[in-house]
């Protein structure tokens, strides 16, 4: 990978705009492009397009979306823009919060209406930090139906996805990239010129070396992103003089099924489920961000835990794809006693009861947790009670390359390059420095609104020249 002269540079093809990536965020991209008349490619390295947006939920927070309006909910830029605030403590760039706030709504009404992309609002809870109910997804609430409806609508409208693609070298002629070279699987390569590039690629996760520069303490976590995320957009900026900021920050997990490796809703501990450690003891408050309780997992003994529930809360857990996946696969266990549900999971049955005893006296809101957590808001656990072995991990990095409000990437001395946008994990995100600013959406609420941002503005410079 590096950044080359293209002087006497003669390119294979050229293209108006090229778009390094076909996740949500290149495909969100491709489409306002093909809507404005312009023929982009997309450069995907995989087989068939999934990247991250596939690993995901697959849920949208958005406001003011006409979905939002038909079920009475009242939502605003203002309010979006004011959970992700505070749930990054402030440490964000404001401007470009409020600039992918603002793309959120008008974004999900154009992907439904214009592209037929099958969305509807997830009621009847609120995820950690949102004050709203304002994620959308797919009926499924997978990430592989969204990345699926979206490359189907990119096929319909004859948008050119070249996969098995992997974009090695940019070529540079000034400040402004005037092509790059791909290659592939059989290591004959070619080279595609562009008047515009958007770097859609997702972030560093998969690559253990710039996870152990950036983010040590994740360094030995499970990794459940995907293998492709390996910080080529973050390493090419770092060749142009590009801007970086937040590269130590990332979105980890503390619920996967271990040893199954299958994502289990946060939902079950925000409803009312504990997080108990090999101990049948709680460790933290429940109902924060479950980005920030990756690493608290990890410091468990053998980086354990149990999500610990009850018969209402399975079957809402039955409405997410991969919960039913892991309950097919044995990783949910129940019995229809406390005692008998520690002796299935190898918990001490007097210390996962006094637990629970001790849960339900917090209810009464007669005493205070340790941990911060109300439980007065929620039912308490009743028989029958159901189990999982989780595992903390890193799901994808939230630093990126510095970019302004319309996802032009700026040099370190904050100007533009004239022809270069990022958006998705190519990014620097909007979740603050660490893993606690990450707000519940935040990598597909950035994926779909830089991506719409980045196509509109490339549009722009490509009718302009």
């Amino acid at each position: 990978m590096s950044i080359l002269g293209s002087n006497g540079i003669d390119f294979d093809i050229s293209v108006p705009v090229a778009i390094v990536g076909a996740g949500a965020a290149g495909l969100v991209a491709a489409l306002s492009l093909a809507d404005a008349g312009i023929a982009p490619m997309v450069l995907e390295r995989d087989k068939i397009p999934r990247g991250s947006t596939g690993l995901s939920s697959g849920m949208i927070p958005a406001c003011g979306t006409r979905i939002q309006a038909k079920q009475g909910v009242d939502d605003s830029v203002e309010t979006l823009t004011s959970d992700i605030v505070e749930k990054a403590r402030g440490e964000v760039d404001l401007k470009l919060v409020a600039a992918i706030c603002r793309a959120s709504g008008p974004t999900i009404d154009w992907l439904v209406e214009t592209h037929g992309i099958d969305l509807s609002l997830v009621d009847g809870f609120l995820y950690p930090g949102h004050s709203r109910l304002r994620m959308h997804a797919p009926p499924s609430r997978q990430g592989l139906d969204l990345i699926g409806n979206l490359t189907v609508a990119a096929e319909k409208v004859s948008i050119d996805i070249l996969t098995e693609a992997y974009v090695k070298d940019l070529f540079l002629d000034g400040c402004q990239i005037s092509g790059l070279k791909l290659e592939r699987p059989d290591g004959l390569s070619e080279t595609v010129g562009c008047d515009a590039l958007i770097l859609a690629c997702n972030g560093y996760g998969g690559n253990p070396e710039m996870v152990l520069r950036y983010i040590p303490g994740m360094a030995d976590a499970m990794y459940f992103g995907h293998p492709g995320n390996q910080g080529d957009a973050v390493n090419w900026g770092i060749e142009l003089g590009a801007g970086t900021r937040d590269l130590g920050s990332f979105q980890g997990h503390g619920s996967v099924a271990h040893p199954h490796g299958i994502l289990i809703t946060w939902v079950l501990l925000t409803e009312g489920g504990i997080l108990v450690n090999a101990n049948g003891r709680r460790f933290t408050n429940e109902h924060e961000g479950y980005s920030e309780q990756a690493k608290r997992v990890l410091a468990q003994v053998d980086g354990l835990a149990w999500d610990i529930y009850d018969h209402r809360l399975h079957l809402l857990g039955l409405g997410f794809g991969e919960y039913r996946e892991a309950n097919k696969l044995g990783a949910v266990k129940s019995a229809s006693t406390i005692e008998g549900l520690a002796d299935i999971l190898g918990l001490p049955a007097n210390e996962l009861t006094a637990t629970v005893n001790e849960c339900a006296e917090l209810s009464k809101g007669k005493i205070a947790d340790p941990f911060k957590r109300n439980f007065t808001t929620k039912p308490n656990l009743t028989p029958p009670y159901y189990g999982i072995q989780v595992t903390g991990s890193l799901f994808h990095t939230q630093g990126g390359l510095i970019v302004n409000e319309h996802a032009y990437v700026l040099q370190k001395d904050g100007a533009p390059f004239p022809n270069l946008l990022a958006s998705g994990g190519a990014a620097a995100g909007i979740s603050g420095p660490a893993d606690w600013g990450y707000l519940s959406g935040n990598g597909l609420l950035s994926a779909i609104s830089l991506g719409r941002i980045a196509g509109l503005a490339s549009a722009d410079l490509v009718h302009k020249n």
